[in-house]
């Protein structure tokens, strides 16, 4: 009755500010940690277990349905409902922001990083809402867009982001701190922008062949710099709620260490090659696997899973967007496919050499001459795709797993075996059709959408088989 809102607005929480009120310096790392917390997480978890690094732990339930290719629509919607209310919806806000005062900086660094989550998320469904979304109230059954349109957005994106002049105003060092990825380093930034175009363009070689080899082509004519350092989130303090999400996630939450054992596929090959690296990856040079997915066997058919390895699991581990040596891989492939392999072994023997080098081991014997790991120069093109891409395999357990699984469905290696591997002529490090798997041999090649959309969107497209190939899919 007196007009007191202009003395005291009792509606507004000082603690919970309008969101028109955002600031690209408040909603960039908070995007940036949604973007790490889900792919660092949960989908870190599914990753792993489809790129057979580990596997159901025996008489455990908690991951069965990854396991057996049996997810449905009520499964993994967390990660799909924040990382498009959470992540993608910051990134965008910080975008809008970020062009209203001319803010080339922040702009460059939330548009990679929405394309970077975006690409996740066509990557694992093909198809997701991308030019109607974030329209808020005005548009609430937005339309989905198929991954290849989705793919040409985002380079698009990207480039116009890298047109812009974001070097003349430095950052404070609030707006640095602000920055968990590169500390405000624009450089790196533009690094990192450069390879996730090139790792895009990879991924369209199978269905989009001319425009990957151009896109790549003009990457390397205009001299693009890639990423000389891994890109991701290095700064986990171990405590509760600022940790490696894998670890949160599957450790702390649920107060055990034992859902995730090895499984018999990565143990058997480590072993073949004397790789040292399944001591980081497993805490002992002789990791005891479970055939993948064979969680169902009793004690008396498989006495040693009761002593099966744990992965091993760190709170302090980073989460990587795009690691080091993935760089130098992704590399050596594109100096293979359209530049005659110049150069291709040098970023080869480089990607192997960062992967052992990460866990502050040696690489030298195992790529030198008559090593395990040597580049096979004088082999077909496909046998040196194999070499590249197994060994990208080898590097991306952990925070990182789900790349691996993509990269398989793109390229075919490390190859599907035609025996499950209890079997003599099994070969490691070959994937096989997990033991109580329910989709008839074929392997998961993508999620279903979940309910959150399926039960709000009417635009959400007809659901189809999990072991149905995304756009770029070999």
């Amino acid at each position: 009755m007196f007009g007191c809102k202009k003395t005291l607005d009792v509606n507004t929480d000082p603690n919970n500010p309008a969101i028109e009120e955002a600031s690209p310096e408040v909603l960039f790392p908070s995007a940036v940690m949604s973007t790490a917390g889900r792919i660092g997480g949960e989908l870190t978890i599914l990753g792993g277990i489809w790129s057979q690094y580990w596997t159901q732990s025996f008489a455990s339930n908690q991951y069965k349905t990854m396991d057996t290719y049996n997810l449905t629509r009520v499964d993994l919607n967390g990660s799909y409902n924040e990382l498009f209310s959470g992540a993608l919806a910051d990134y965008n806000l910080a975008i809008q922001k970020a062009q209203e005062r001319s803010d080339w900086r922040y702009n460059l660094m939330a548009t990679v990083m929405k394309a970077y989550t975006y690409q996740v998320l066509a990557d694992l469904y093909d198809q997701v809402p991308y030019l109607e979304a974030f329209q808020g109230g005005t548009n609430l059954q937005p339309k989905f867009d198929d991954g290849y349109a989705i793919y040409v957005g985002l380079l698009g994106e990207i480039d116009a982001a890298l047109a812009k002049d974001f070097t003349s105003v430095p950052f404070t060092t609030a707006q640095g701190n602000s920055d968990f990825v590169f500390g405000g380093d624009m450089g790196l930034w533009v690094q990192f922008a450069n390879t996730l175009k090139l790792k895009m363009y990879l991924r369209m070689v199978n269905t989009k062949p001319a425009e990957a080899q151009a896109g790549i082509s003009k990457l390397y004519g205009d001299g693009a710099n890639f990423l000389a350092q891994s890109a991701g989130i290095a700064s986990f303090d171990g405590t509760p709620d600022n940790s490696n999400p894998f670890y949160e996630y599957n450790i702390r939450r649920l107060n055990t260490t034992t859902n995730i054992r090895a499984s018999q596929t990565f143990t058997t090959w480590l072993a073949a090659n004397g790789d040292p690296r399944a001591d980081v990856y497993f805490g002992t040079s002789s990791p005891i696997g479970i055939h993948q997915g064979d969680f169902a066997a009793t004690a008396q058919e498989q006495p040693t899973y009761a002593n099966a390895t744990v992965a091993v699991q760190r709170a302090t581990d980073p989460v990587w967007f795009i690691s080091l040596a993935e760089s130098y891989f992704m590399q050596a492939e594109a100096l293979e496919r359209y530049f005659g392999g110049a150069g291709a072994k040098a970023m080869y023997d480089a990607g192997v050499t960062a992967a052992f080098s990460e866990h502050n081991l040696d690489a030298s014997t195992f790529i030198g001459a008559g090593g395990n790991y040597e580049y096979p120069i004088t082999g077909s093109f496909e046998n040196k795709l194999e070499r590249i891409i197994v060994q990208k395999w080898a590097s991306l357990p952990g925070s990182h797993a789900l790349e691996a699984f993509f990269e398989q469905e793109r390229t075919g290696y490390p190859k599907n075996s035609t025996v499950y591997s209890t079997d003599a002529g099994y070969i490691p490090g070959e994937w096989v059709y997990a033991k109580n798997g329910v989709t008839g041999g074929r392997f998961p090649k993508r999620l279903v959408f979940p309910a959150s959309s399926r039960d709000r969107n009417s635009n959400t497209p007809p659901e189809v088989p999990i072991y149905t190939k995304v756009w770029w899919g070999k």
